[in-house]
């Protein structure tokens, strides 16, 4: 059993590291490594909030800042032992400082790009491990894709003319996979915390290339800086098939989440 679970779970990272598809991502919480289902298995659904914080580098770092919101259908296992999930939601995106300039002969208004209401979609799976009594570890990879882009305007001068330049981010992506060990206490409380390894990426492109401004000097690919984490949460049953969840992760910078579950006693909807 446990040979079995210590190549389970190096080949989920091996996943992540060697084959990052172009077309997955991470939107929303992780979880705690059990799934919510009841204990012969069946459905439950989801609704919950993100802000997420992630610092992107190419030439030059920027931050970019989110706030999702989504819901999500999954379906658990007997004995809470797996989980596969679907989610679809929608995103703003802030990108800190992303017009700011760097250079006395240009300036910039606003500093900050910001976009609203572009909708995403995530698919994800975890299994779980009982190490008997109240604890256990699990596993789970999660991937999403915005499926619109992102876009801005900005207006200044450069060189002592004006302009005015739009920026896209385009195809914005991320998987993550991760490990987390669980207790379970009284009342049916639910601690779980672990690692976590995640990338992403997206395409920034500008109507017009304006020096100074690093977004806007020339299209190219922004990527994640940091790609190791950790992340911890807590799951309390609030009564009549509801849980609620928080939960906290940290890779550069800080994000956090909230989400509400509901288990179906029924085996359909």
């Amino acid at each position: 059993m446990a040979k079995r679970l210590m190549k389970f779970l190096g080949m989920s990272f091996l996943v992540v590291l060697f084959y990052v598809p172009g077309n997955a991502a991470a939107g929303g919480l992780f979880g705690p490594p059990q799934s919510l289902s009841r204990e012969k298995g069946g459905l439950n659904t989801t609704v919950g909030f993100d802000y997420h914080e992630d610092k992107f580098e190419s030439d030059g770092t920027c931050v970019f800042r989110q706030n999702r919101v989504y819901s999500q259908v999954a379906y658990g296992g007997a004995r809470h032992l797996w989980e596969v999930y679907g989610r679809i939601g929608i995103a703003d995106l802030e990108i800190e400082d992303g017009f700011r300039s760097r250079i006395n002969t240009t300036t910039s208004s606003p500093n900050d790009f910001e976009e609203n209401e572009t909708p995403f979609g995530a698919l994800g799976a975890k299994v779980f491990f009982p190490l008997g009594g109240a604890f256990g570890i699990g596993a789970f990879l999660q991937g999403s894709f915005f499926f619109g882009d992102f876009g801005d305007e900005v207006r200044g001068h450069w060189n002592g003319a004006p302009y005015k330049a739009e920026l896209n981010v385009r195809d914005l992506w991320e998987i993550t996979s991760g490990i987390s060990v669980s207790a379970t206490v009284p009342r049916g409380i639910i601690l779980y915390a672990g690692p976590f390894i995640h990338y992403s990426e997206a395409r920034v492109t500008s109507s017009r290339h304006i020096s100074g401004i690093p977004l806007l000097e020339e299209d190219a690919t922004v990527k994640n800086k940091t790609e190791i984490g950790g992340y911890g949460g807590i799951s309390v049953p609030l009564g009549r098939g509801f849980h609620l969840n928080a939960e906290g992760r940290y890779s550069e910078r800080f994000s956090v989440g909230v989400a509400v579950t509901y288990t179906y006693q029924n085996r359909g909807l």
